[in-house]
């Protein structure tokens, strides 16, 4: 007997789709009609076809930012995603605790972005904020708004704490998620607790952690808002990632065909890195 579909819920959600594609496409259209003209103020525009993107593909500004948002993103990559598996796996499982830990897990994600580097803005004052007495009390020079390293130590930090939740949460779903027969049967066997990690929790985590990295990656590839209020990209250019730039060339230069261009060759970048994190994680996977 042939099955029969019914499709009319697509009706539904059609109202949806045209929201949405009328709202990316839109500016998106206009950003890719900025990056091929030249702007001279009063709406008089000019025809200058790839120079934008090949000035910015040349140009060592945006290749120093480029290599700052990458290694920004490998080094929070390489702490929260272990480490929100960690905590993940040493969360209670069943009883009180359990609602307890998932609320105090979900607080730092309910701050607003600008509200967090506020808040670590104060924290890291060098004389005032706890953080900044602490370390310098220990005999470490510590000033983030003159020593880069000090910048960035505060940054990541900062991003860690703001963003293992997300994957620690992510992480404990996936692992309730495992059913208990498979737990049992590791038991009869005798497996050892890292056989157990090794062979059941870690391919069972395998799309939940694909979700992790590339939601972390591409959360981190375009963070903005918690560096510009709390270093504004400085101490010099050492915290200017290429989101900042991005906005120092459109907003603080009005140079509206560069920006243009500079923010498509950003979300291409986003686009080809996040199909590789993909691609990697996925090419295993049984049909």
């Amino acid at each position: 007997m042939k099955k029969t579909y019914n499709n009319k819920a697509w009706f539904f959600v059609l109202p949806v789709f045209i929201m949405v594609a009328f709202n990316a496409l839109v500016p998106l259209m206009t950003v890719v009609n900025y990056s091929v003209q030249e702007t001279f103020g009063d709406n008089v525009f000019t025809w200058s076809g790839v120079q934008w993107f090949s000035d910015t593909l040349t140009s060592d500004r945006f290749h120093a930012a480029l290599l700052r948002q990458l290694e920004f993103s490998a080094i929070v990559l390489a702490i929260e995603i272990p480490l929100g598996l960690f905590i993940a796996l040493n969360m209670p499982k069943k009883g009180f605790w359990v609602p307890v830990c998932l609320v105090l897990m979900s607080l730092p994600l309910l701050i607003p972005w600008n509200v967090v580097g506020a808040i670590w803005n104060i924290m890291a004052l060098p004389d005032l904020g706890l953080l900044g007495r602490a370390i310098n009390s220990l005999g470490i020079p510590y000033n983030y708004t003159r020593q880069p390293y000090s910048a960035w130590f505060t940054l990541v930090l900062m991003d860690v704490w703001h963003w293992t939740s997300l994957v620690t949460l992510l992480c404990y779903a996936g692992l309730v998620s495992i059913p208990d027969a498979y737990y049992q049967a590791a038991k009869i066997d005798g497996a050892r607790p890292w056989a157990v990690f090794r062979y059941i929790q870690l391919p069972k985590l395998r799309h939940v952690m694909t979700i992790a990295v590339l939601l972390r990656f591409m959360d981190s590839f375009m963070i903005y808002t918690e560096p510009q209020v709390m270093t504004g990209g400085g101490p010099g250019s050492s915290t200017t990632f290429l989101s900042l730039d991005l906005v120092k060339t459109a907003i603080g230069q009005f140079d509206l065909g560069p920006a243009a261009a500079m923010s498509l060759i950003y979300f291409l970048i986003i686009l080809v890195i996040s199909w590789l994190f993909y691609t990697l994680m996925m090419r295993n996977e049984e049909a």
